[in-house]
């Protein structure tokens, strides 16, 4: 039990910086041979670390495209050149804790712009056809960028992104379209962009952005993530933006504050918004906010499947259990919601942000709206970041696969109750 306990609370955030197994000194450049055996690294890794990695995966596909990747190879490839070539397993793997990723993407993004490097301009977002748009109120189409048909370049970069289904993969790559666009087609100074707007056509010259992208600016903000809006009408919203804290205090001083708040409003109706939030610890939601909202007992999943860590190149046994943690409500608490709950989701909430969204709906104490259909309910978690021997990128894997309180239903995604 101490091992489930342990996998069941660690933090699996999207792309949490985590120590690497098997640490190497990643190569500027390397060569065929040493790429195949990053491959077979990848294959036993897979084999030997994953509890079971045919609940996203196809693994005919994912055996078929290592094989692929592994011919026609340059005789020297750079350490980009051999992440834009693995990072096309990302798909496949259909898991945003299962992926061969970037190193420390957000240091590199904030020390290339430290040292005078310059971005692409705009904040996108990806139409479920794959059309790109500024992110404004107005929303222009955009055209093309330098020439290139802005679609073409959507599904280039997406065959690259990870996570569960297209949908979240879409919202992935607009939120850090300025990383992969430039990793593929570099920074320029300027940028000719062709956009629609109301079935009007124009070209704007664009100057390259200086200033730290939205996502990371508001991942380091904590008055961004988290916040309440109490409305004269007897509702409120309470914002959280992540579940990843590195220090929990001041996060459960802001929730004690915000439901005193609440409490004081005489607030009848309450939503709490997750639809951008990307997951991290358990011990966020379940100390910061299931005291203010449990109205009966409720556990955080119902079966679970788990391997253990095992020594370098052995297979760990694989472990299927029940989750047997019953929590309990708060009824004495005087700070307790008792009106009307709803939670938001969208296509970024992942990880232990579905795990609370689906405690919320499996225990009827609150209806999920919003836009769903990104992540699945059964969420992996506990992830291992291991080193590829020579390019050093970190592959990221799942040490457990857990299903919600109501039960696993195959594939289901999660959903929201209304628009």
């Amino acid at each position: 039990m101490r091992f489930l306990n342990y996998l069941l609370t660690a933090a699996s955030l999207l792309m949490l910086a985590l120590p690497l197994a098997h640490a190497a000194e990643p190569l500027s450049s390397l060569g065929a041979a040493q790429f195949r055996e990053d491959l077979a690294f990848i294959r036993k890794t897979i084999d030997t670390a994953h509890p079971d990695p045919g609940f996203s995966t196809d693994r005919a596909a994912v055996e078929a495209a290592l094989e692929r990747l592994g011919q026609d190879l340059p005789p020297v490839l750079s350490r980009d050149e051999a992440w834009w070539r693995l990072a096309t397993l990302n798909p496949l793997f259909a898991d945003a804790h299962f992926f061969i990723g970037y190193p420390d993407w957000r240091g590199e993004a904030k020390a290339w712009l430290a040292g005078g490097g310059v971005l692409f301009p705009i904040e996108v977002e990806i139409g479920p056809d794959g059309r790109l748009f500024v992110r404004s109120p107005e929303r222009p189409r955009i055209i093309s960028i330098d020439g290139v048909d802005a679609e073409q370049l959507v599904s280039t970069l997406l065959a690259r992104i990870h996570g569960d289904t297209p949908a979240f993969r879409a919202n992935l790559l607009a939120e850090r379209w300025w990383f992969y666009y430039g990793k593929r087609f570099g920074a320029a100074q300027r940028y000719q962009v062709v956009l629609d707007e109301a079935g009007r056509r124009r070209t704007v010259q664009l100057p390259a952005s200086r200033a730290i992208p939205r996502l990371l600016a508001e991942e380091a903000d904590f008055a961004s993530l988290y916040r309440l809006a109490i409305g004269k009408d007897g509702k409120a919203v309470l914002t959280v933006g992540s579940f990843s804290q590195p220090d929990p205090s001041p996060f459960l001083a802001f929730t004690r504050d915000a439901f005193a708040r609440i409490r004081d409003a005489g607030v009848t109706e309450l939503e709490i918004d997750v639809s951008r939030n990307g997951g991290g610890d358990d011990a966020l939601w379940l100390d910061g906010l299931m005291p203010y909202l449990a109205s009966r007992p409720y556990r955080t999943g119902s079966t679970y499947r788990a391997r253990a860590r095992a020594q370098e190149g052995a297979a760990a046994p694989v472990t299927d259990g029940e989750i047997t943690t019953w929590r309990q409500p708060q009824p004495e608490n005087p700070l307790r919601f008792g009106g009307k709950l709803s939670v938001r989701i969208g296509p970024a909430t992942y990880s232990s942000a579905v795990l609370f969204a689906n405690v919320m709906r499996d225990f009827g104490m609150a209806r999920l709206i919003g836009a769903g259909g990104a992540a699945r309910t059964t969420q992996s978690g506990g992830v291992r970041s291991f080193s590829l021997p020579h390019s050093g990128l970190p592959f990221y894997l799942p040490r457990f696969i857990l299903d919600p309180p109501a039960g696993r239903v195959s594939r289901a995604l999660l959903e929201s109750a209304m628009p």
